[in-house]
Parts: structure tokens; C-alpha cells; sequence
């Protein structure tokens, strides 16, 4: 384990806009104990009401980290061997990869999709991208580097538009989830290098510093420091997550204390709940100046046998279930992933090459169903009835998510085939409202 950094002086120095102690006015909610202390949660200056204002934006998901189900496209010519970002700069000629990744960045969002998404009336986009954005060629290979230079796009498209930023740690060194999702497919093998830890702190202290600068000031509003750490995989490796959480909160939330200032970064600090129940987390950050600070929860319904042979009906009692762990959060929740999805059948969800639960063709499940039905890439082809469900599903989703947390971020913007998983898709096919706070009712009593 790590040295946490709570021998940090407490009081911050008032040297810009990012750091000034500022209390925004925001009257409590009633239903959650998270908002009854609402000034002693907030101590900095965000650029934005967290609290107060719910949050609701989407996922930049395989922008600027590749996973195959958003994109197949792009490994359907590849060799089978390559499954995830560091396969594809490893397997492959380095200038082919190189140039298709290029080619990648600059088509996949552009600053139209930033218009659309305001103009859904979102207010956020959460931007994943690899540690190998933050390092040195070198030290980044086989990841191919220059993905930031599309976050500086981003933040320029978001200050045009007006939408706030935030950055998501969502792949660190050795894979903190073993998912594709991390850049890495296989062993989750962060949690037991304490090395990869460390310098995932290290990593996360300088996203910090920079995007503190008051250059980004009400653009860039907060860090998400590691997506999805595997906490299931063992009780040393849930212990490593967990002192990590606490460490690289004090590495973002003083980013300069290693220079010996401690002045405070005026970002909102989010952390993963590591698949763990939200009052796992209790006294984590109980700390005086463990303000700002949100709970990031993924809410899926697609990810094991008996999820996928749920009836419609009881997709919505469950989301609407899931609002008690919501409100057992000792931090403000934000759910950070969800999608409309009911069945795994989007291909390659699972990984490439790796089937479907609903279907039985995922490794240990059974056939529930055919995906036929459920995989028609871009909705033209859903029935009316599945897409007044889809509706409902949403609408529930996100009163649920705004009734007993702070708002929501679906994952994710677009897809090439997965229209269920896609909010653009689902504009396009009227499932999903231009007003997301237009709803036909809510599904739960």
C-alpha cells in the first residue's frame, strides 16, 4: 500500500480562480443524507453547481480508446489476435496503425457532434481516454500516442458549445480491469503491481495539474481518476483500489503539493465504486477537506444469464430499485455508465470474438434467446412496441437516476451497430427525447 497524502496542510492558498474556496447556494434534498451537509461538501470552485444542478451528458466512448463492439469496423480487416488498443499498435505494421488511428480521432467526433449533443439539451461529456495519452512514447508503447492533441479539440469544442468536460482515467498500466475497455484485454494485473499504481497516481496528479489551470476554468470541470477497477477480484486487490481512491484523491485534489504548494484544484473528483455497493465506500472521505467529490456508478443490465432473461416489465422495477443504492452513497452519486441495452447481443460487447449470455454463445451460459432480433445495428429495424419500451426505459432510467443521485452520463454517444448503447441512435429513432427532461411518466411507485 501507498502513503496516503493526508499529511497535506488543509488550508489552500488562494493564488487563481481554480483554487478559491467558493460555496455555490444550492437548497438540500430532503431524500438523501449526501446533500443535508451540502456546504461542508462543497469547497472549491468548479465551474459548475454539483449539488444543485443535475448532471446529464453523454460518453465519448471509442474516441479516443478503441473497444471493438463501437467500432468493428476497424478490426474486422485486423488479424483475430488483435482485440483492444494494445494489440492494435503491438500486431500490426506501426505506420498502418498509426495512420488508422489518425484517421480514427479526426472522424469519429468532431466538432458537429458537440453542436448535437448540446442541442439535446445535455450539459456534459465524459471523455475516456489511456494513461498512454499522459506519457512518453516509450513509456507508452505499444500504445500509439497523440490522442491528446484530441482532447485539446475537445475542450476547445466544449468551451464553443458550452458543455463541461469531464476527463476519464479509463485505462491505466497493466489494466485495472483485465476488459478492453482498459486498452488491454486479459488479467487485471494493476492492483498487483504496486509500481502501475503508483505511477497511475503520479499520472493522475498531472491530468490534475494541467486541466486546473484557469485557462480551462468552467470547461474542464472535473476528473474521473480510474474507471472500473476490478475490486471483484480479490480482497487485496479491493484493498489496493481502495488506498489508491484516497491517495489519488489528494494527488488530484492538491496536484501541486509536490512542488511544495497546496494550493487546491478546483475540479470535482470522482471516483469508481470499484463494482462494489455504494456504502462500501462509507468513511472513505470523511475528511474536512474531502469536498467536491462524487461516487461514479455503472448501472447495466446485460452483463450475466439472469439479467438478459428478464421481462421488459422487470428491466424497469430493477432500475428503479437500483435508486437505493443511490441514495446509500456517502458521496454524490453520478451514474456514470447506463444504456437502454436489455440483452448482450450487440456484437462484440463481450470482446471480439466472444459471444452473447442471451444467445448461449458466451463461454459457460445458455441460450435464452436469438439475437437475431436484438442485433439490428442501426434500429431501422425495431418494432414499435420495443421502441415504446425503449422510451419508457429511459424515461425511468433517468428520473431514477435524478430522483436519488445527482444525474447520469449514458454510454455512449454513437456506435456503428449498436443502436440500444447509442443516445445519438436513439434521437435519430425517437426513442430518446430532444428534451431529456420530457418524460411520458415514470414507471416507478
Amino acid at each position: 500500500m501507498f502513503t496516503s497524502l493526508l499529511s497535506i496542510p488543509l488550508l489552500a492558498s488562494l493564488l487563481s480562480i481554480t483554487t478559491q474556496s467558493h460555496l455555490v447556494s444550492a437548497a438540500p434534498t430532503s431524500n438523501s443524507h449526501w446533500n443535508q451537509t451540502l456546504e461542508a461538501r462543497q469547497g472549491v470552485n468548479t465551474g459548475f453547481p454539483y449539488g444543485s444542478e443535475k448532471v446529464r451528458g453523454v460518453n465519448l466512448g471509442g474516441w479516443l480508446l478503441l473497444e471493438p463492439f463501437i467500432t468493428p469496423s476497424i478490426f474486422d480487416p485486423l488479424d483475430g489476435s488483435i482485440v483492444d488498443e494494445y494489440t492494435f499498435g503491438q500486431n500490426q505494421d506501426r505506420g498502418a496503425a498509426e495512420g488508422r488511428l489518425r484517421q480514427h480521432w479526426d472522424s469519429w467526433i468532431t466538432r458537429d457532434d458537440f453542436y448535437q449533443i448540446r442541442a439535446a439539451g445535455l450539459n456534459h461529456v465524459r471523455l475516456p481516454i489511456g494513461y498512454w495519452a499522459f506519457v512518453s512514447a516509450d513509456e507508452a508503447y505499444p500504445y500509439i500516442t497523440g490522442s491528446k492533441e484530441y482532447l485539446y479539440r475537445a475542450i476547445s469544442w466544449a468551451r464553443e458549445t458550452g458543455l463541461k468536460v469531464i476527463i476519464d482515467l479509463h485505462g491505466a498500466p497493466g489494466s485495472q480491469n483485465g476488459f478492453d475497455n482498459s486498452g488491454q484485454r486479459g488479467s487485471a494485473n494493476w492492483g498487483y503491481n504496486q509500481g502501475d499504481v503508483q505511477r497511475t497516481k503520479e499520472i493522475v496528479e498531472g491530468i490534475s495539474r494541467e486541466f486546473s489551470d484557469p485557462q480551462y476554468y468552467g470547461v474542464v470541470t472535473a476528473l474521473a481518476i480510474l474507471n472500473e477497477p476490478a475490486g471483484f477480484t480479490s480482497s487485496s486487490y479491493l484493498a489496493t483500489t481502495r488506498q489508491f481512491t484516497i491517495d489519488a484523491f489528494y494527488a488530484a485534489r492538491y496536484p501541486w503539493a509536490s512542488q511544495g504548494n497546496n494550493a487546491k484544484s478546483g475540479l470535482l473528483i470522482i471516483y469508481s465504486d470499484a463494482f462494489q455497493p455504494s456504502n462500501y465506500w462509507n468513511g472513505v472521505f470523511n475528511y474536512p477537506d474531502a469536498t467536491d467529490v462524487a461516487l461514479d456508478n455503472h448501472v447495466y443490465q446485460v452483463f450475466s444469464p439472469a439479467e438478459n432473461q428478464r421481462s421488459w416489465g422487470e428491466h424497469l422495477t430493477s432500475a428503479c430499485n437500483s435508486g437505493g443504492n443511490l441514495r446509500a452513497s456517502p458521496n454524490w452519486p453520478i451514474v456514470g455508465e447506463w444504456s437502454l441495452a436489455v440483452y448482450d447481443c450487440a456484437r462484440w460487447l463481450n470482446g471480439r470474438g466472444i459471444g452473447a449470455r442471451y444467445d448461449g454463445s458466451y463461454p459457460g451460459s445458455y441460450y435464452i434467446g436469438s439475437c437475431g432480433e436484438w442485433n439490428t445495428g442501426s434500429g431501422q429495424g425495431f418494432s414499435n412496441e420495443y421502441k415504446t419500451f425503449l422510451r419508457d426505459y429511459f424515461d425511468t432510467q433517468t428520473q431514477t437516476w435524478e430522483n436519488n443521485g445527482q444525474g447520469w452520463i449514458y454510454w455512449s454517444w454513437k456506435m456503428e451497430n449498436a443502436a440500444e448503447w447509442s443516445y445519438q441512435a436513439g434521437l435519430n429513432g425517437g426513442w430518446i427525447p430532444y428534451n431529456p427532461t420530457e418524460h411520458n411518466g415514470y414507471k416507478c411507485s
